[in-house]
Parts: structure tokens; sequence; C-alpha cells
């Protein structure tokens, strides 16, 4: 079965609920969806929490939160329900047991009683002689039975032949490995939950799982899971096997100060969705072009198995960053308005939408995420703070000596007090002053800047004064003659 076979595709993103999605997992979802909406399929949420030791309270909710912000949410799921529920594990336990029988019967999987201790020293020999751990089948010797009642695991047995068994991955080309290199790996637990091992090719099976795209880290473990579909006597899915998300360096893994965040971490900061989405997606995929920059109904139309890379990827935030202030820089002004909300300062509270949408004009090219909102626009809804000594600063430099500072606001007050201040009258009223005053008009633009703003860097002066408005903007001009 190729990846461009023409069958129902059905895919699962299957997480396990021990803490935030990673990025290399955030990722993994998003191909998931895409080869699923590519195809016209069904996507998937399935959580895998046999694993209770390393289970983490409210994982589940931020996991399908998480999807469902970045807007790949599943069609199928534990709040999405489905014809093939339940999905999360530890609600099929039975369905596990009733499947794990036959293979008992068959001999596929055996009874193992041998104790934890018994287990760590076997490994601890096997790591003293420098060869790798298998399991020595104690428990298939008759003599070394117990009782079914007391606590023990069952095992799957290891075929003695044949020699290899592999696969023809969607991603990775032809790989085999030898069996003799497989260990009899437990698939149900002493606690009665199975192994992800056991679990995922049950759970594939009854879901008509059509591809599996998973990171390549489960490599090694997708000979154990072709086994168990041969044991079954089942058809196995499609394997995709995705690259590993490294650091920006390229050799060594992503970490949490190289932007190893959640997703509602993302947000919180103002990443937009559709930056994160053609981001990831440029994470181990391309369609062959240069280019960057991506609209989801683009990577949908687009995305292809065949099109995915081996090589590891590289996760570089600053390239994030420029993807997310491209796209606001690009998006329509009245929808970035409804996006901007909850990152305004708090002073902004009491102003109007208007407004807002007039301020936000002045700092759209400027914004690189939404969190930079609230510090780029402070100045809009408050008075200017003096008492960091800009002004007096600034009176001091050199710059400021003929016209000095003071001077240059005096004269600005009295060339905008008729002023209408609409940006041209504005504009008329100050470009020609600075040649009255034998200053060059950066030297007076930063003068009335810094007076009306607080801040050496702001929009443009003319469109700031003309938002701000006449009250406000002679009131900030005296206020600073004053100061001075």
């Amino acid at each position: 079965m190729s990846s461009s076979t023409p069958i129902s595709v059905r895919v699962r993103f299957a997480p396990s609920p021990t803490g935030f999605l990673h990025v290399g997992g955030i990722r993994s979802a998003l191909f998931n969806w895409l080869w699923a909406r590519h195809n016209g399929g069904i996507s998937i949420l399935r959580i895998e929490d046999t694993d209770r030791a390393r289970y983490v309270e409210g994982a589940l909710d931020q996991i399908c939160d998480s999807l469902e912000a970045l807007g790949i949410a599943p069609d199928e799921g534990p709040r999405e329900g489905g014809e093939y529920g339940p999905y999360v594990q530890s609600e099929r336990l039975d369905l596990y047991h009733q499947h794990a029988k036959p293979l008992l019967e068959s001999g596929a999987l055996y009874r193992c009683w041998c104790s934890p201790e018994r287990l760590t020293k076997l490994r601890e020999e096997a790591q003293a002689t420098g060869v790798a751990f298998k399991y020595d089948r104690h428990c298939l010797i008759a003599a070394n039975q117990r009782s079914e009642t007391e606590p023990h695991v069952l095992r799957f047995r290891i075929p003695d032949a044949p020699e290899s068994i592999g696969w023809d991955d969607a991603v990775r080309g032809r790989l085999d490995f030898k069996l003799t290199d497989l260990d009899d790996f437990v698939a149900i637990k002493a606690d009665g939950f199975p192994t992800y091992h056991f679990a995922n090719v049950v759970d594939d099976h009854l879901m008509a799982i059509s591809h599996v795209l998973r990171a390549d880290e489960w490599l090694p473990s997708t000979p154990k899971h072709l086994l168990l579909w041969q044991a079954f006597d089942w058809q196995p899915p499609v394997y995709a096997h995705l690259p590993a998300v490294l650091g920006p360096t390229g050799n060594k893994k992503l970490s949490k100060r190289d932007g190893a965040q959640s997703v509602q971490e993302y947000l919180d900061e103002g990443y937009l969705p559709e930056a994160l989405r053609s981001f990831l997606a440029s994470l181990g995929w391309n369609d062959g072009t240069t280019q960057e920059v991506y609209a989801t109904d683009e990577l949908v139309e687009r995305f292809t198995l065949e099109r995915i890379q081996r090589s590891p990827a590289k996760f570089d935030k600053d390239r994030l960053t420029w993807m997310n202030g491209f796209l606001i820089r690009q998006m329509p002004l009245d929808k970035l308005l409804e996006r901007s909300r909850g990152f305004w300062p708090a002073s902004a509270s009491d102003s109007s939408m208007t407004y807002r949408r007039h301020v936000l004009r002045l700092v759209q090219d400027r914004l690189k995420f939404l969190s930079e909102l609230s510090e780029l626009t402070e100045f809009f809804f408050t008075e200017p703070d003096y008492r960091s000594g800009i002004l007096e600063t600034e009176a001091d430099s050199d710059r400021y000596r003929h016209p000095t500072f003071a001077v240059c606001l005096r004269a600005a007050r009295q060339a905008v007090e008729n002023s209408d201040f609409s940006e041209a009258s504005l504009e008329a009223a100050l470009r020609p002053l600075a040649e009255e005053l034998g200053t060059k008009t950066g030297v007076l633009f930063s003068a009335i800047r810094i007076a009306i703003t607080g801040q050496k860097s702001a929009p443009g002066l003319f469109e700031t004064l003309a938002v701000l408005g006449r009250e406000t903007s002679l009131r900030r001009l005296d206020n600073a003659i004053k100061q001075l």
C-alpha cells in the first residue's frame, strides 16, 4: 500500500496526557490534520493514557484546548465523540483484554511472573557484559510457571522466523529490522493496563486507521507493531515517520530556551494560529517551491507525504516571529482589531473601538506579535511619564543648542494651535518650521515626539498627533514646556 493509494483516509494523533504538547507533538498533530483534509478524510484525537504513573491531571483538556486554539480540532475525539469511541484508552480496557485472549491461546502472548528485582538483575548483567538486554523467557519453562491468580504480565513472543521484518515507510522508504534484535516485550502490564505497543495496534485496527504519521523516535517500535498486526492477521496501515525537530543550531534536541513552548504560551505571546500552522508545516515539509508563508487552504491543497523530508528540521523562533509579523501586516485592519482583544494596555479599557482602530492602524506595521501592542500604544491612552528625565536629557544634548529644546516645543505649539489636526494640515504647519528655526526637521520632530509620547520611537509624527487630537496634543506640549 502506498501513500497515494485511493483509500478512505483516517488518521489519528495519539498523545499521552503527561504535560503540554511540545513543538514536535504539535507538528505531528498538524501533519495528520493536513493529510486528512487533503484527502477529504477524518482526523482523530486519541488519548493514550495507559502509563498511569506519568499521567498529569488536566493534560487532556490542555491537549484538546491547544488543538482547538490552533485551528486543527479533530473530527473525532474525546470532546467530539464518534462511532469508534471511546477515544481515551483507559476507557477501553475491556477491548484490550478481549483481544489479548486469542493471542494468549495461540501462544503469541504468554504469562510472565518475573519480579522487578529479577528483571533489574538481568539488565545489570547484560549491561556489564556489553550486550543488549533480552528477556530470557524464564516463564516459558513449565517449572517456573505459577498460578494465573498471582500478579503477572503478558509478554509478546518474538517469532523465531523469518529473520527480519520490514515495511515501506511513506517517508523513509524501505526499512528492515532483524528479529534477533527484538525482545519479548510486555503487552499487558500487571495492573491490567496495556502497554503502548499493544493498545495502539488494537486501537488503530478498531478505529480503521489508514495512515500512521508519527515522530521518527517510534521507528524502533514499528517492527513490534508489525508483528502484532501479523499475529492478529490484520492489514497494517501506511506508516510515515516524521523527522525530528531540533534546536536552531541543528545539533541538539529542541529545548525550552529554543522555543519548545506550548500552543497556549505562543498564543499568549501574541502569535497568530495561522502563523504557527504555516511555520510548523515548514518543519520537515515543503512543496518544492521557495514560498515561505502559506495560507491554511494552500497547505491543505499541497500537502503530500512524498514532500515530507527525511532529515531533521531546525526550529528557528526568529523565523516564526518574522512569519507572524508578515501575517499581521497583511491582515485586514478590522480583522486584526478583533484578534487584538486582550492585548491592549489596561489603560485602554475605557476607549472606544473606533479610537483603538485608529491607533492600531498606526502600529500595525511595527507589530511582530500581538503582545507588543500594549507597550507600543500605552502613550495613546495615558499621559507621558517624564520622571525618567527624558525631557531634560534631550534638552541637554548638543543638537538642541540653537534653537533649544524648549524653543522647539514652544514654536511647535504655536504652529499647530490653529490647525484642524488633520495629517495634512499638521504637516503643512510643522515641516516649514524647522527651516524657520534653523534646525533639521528630524531634530524638531524628535522634540515634539518626545514631548507628546514620552518616547524616542513612535509612529509617524503627523499621524500620531492626528489620532491623539487637538486637545490632548496641545495639553501634552504645554506639560512638557512646563516641565522644562
